[in-house]
């Protein structure tokens, strides 16, 4: 194989290189395996993408030696990488922040390592209001996959009393979460993060201890944990398809809720070899979280 070449993406030339080098030392999985398979899903990827403030999780030698976080666009990116401005809390001045729009960009993102991306609730040009709620359910310590299948059940029958909708996807790692589309512009962070932790206290209160809240010594003991504080303004959460800095390359997979019910898998079953034969027999199941308004019911 070669160590690098140049991609035709979105009528650019990308130079991708390192192709050879090895990112998942226990799967054998390569950079250039990394990159292929963001190429093959791109199509499926970028609708989450579009618009969203990225962070993502630079891995420059693989897995294993040691990987870090990014949000900031770097300064040598092309002047075709997109950007938004954002004032942190905890900086002065603005910060140009990652968006990736396109499968050049993408491709350009994950050939600087990106094993990663995790996405913003809301999009450009309205930051202020998200388009999606998540419920981020971990599993405790002594918890096992089957308690959070169980976990996100009753979520989703909850959902359903109060006339919403919700879409599951793994995240990757032992946790599956659940997207709830909003009306555009309708709430701000801090609604749908009050909201969602006014719904999690309720599920908490009905589930017999499954279901339970985060607190200091979250992923603790038995139990699934809601992490309601994902939909605070400028928190992100694992993208559909994203892939993981794990050992094997899991990918965040969208389920079908008759998966969820009936079992069977673990999160660990949907991988950089085995996501994208997945998506071209059965699509985008995710689909419904980009096609779907929802306004929030008052909670009692």
């Amino acid at each position: 194989m070669k160590s690098r070449a140049v991609w035709e993406l979105s009528g650019r030339q990308v130079e991708v290189k390192n192709l050879d080098k090895v990112f998942w030392p226990a799967a054998g999985f390569t950079k250039g395996d990394l990159l292929r398979y963001y190429r093959t899903v791109a199509p499926y990827m970028l609708p989450y993408l579009r618009g969203r403030p990225l962070t993502l999780k630079m891995c420059p030698d693989g897995i294993a030696a040691g990987c870090y976080y990014r949000r900031k666009l770097p300064g040598h990116a092309p002047a075709w990488m997109p950007r938004v401005l954002y004032n942190p809390k905890t900086k002065t001045g603005q910060v140009p922040l990652i968006l990736a729009e396109d499968e050049a960009q993408l491709l350009w993102l994950a050939n600087q390592a990106a094993v990663e991306f995790h996405v913003w609730s809301s999009r450009t040009p309205d930051l202020a209001h998200p388009t999606w709620l998540v419920f981020d359910l971990d599993p405790g310590d002594r918890s096992r996959f089957a308690d959070v299948l169980e976990a996100a059940l009753l979520v989703r029958g909850e959902l359903e009393r109060l006339g919403l909708e919700g879409w599951p996807k793994t995240s990757g790692g032992r946790g599956l979460h659940v997207f709830v589309p909003l009306e555009p512009g309708r709430y701000t962070h801090a609604q749908a993060r009050a909201w969602a932790k006014a719904f999690a206290s309720r599920l908490s209160a009905s589930s017999g201890g499954l279901v339970r809240l985060p607190h200091r010594a979250t992923h603790r003991g038995e139990g699934v944990f809601v992490d309601y504080a994902q939909n605070g303004y400028g928190r992100n959460t694992a993208a559909p398809y994203t892939l993981r800095a794990k050992p094997d390359a899991p990918a965040s997979t969208p389920l079908g809720w008759s998966e969820v019910a009936r079992g069977g898998f673990m999160p660990a079953d949907f991988t950089l070899r085995t996501a994208p034969e997945r998506l071209r027999t059965q699509g985008d199941l995710f689909a419904p979280v980009l096609q779907t308004a929802q306004a929030l019911p008052r909670l009692e």
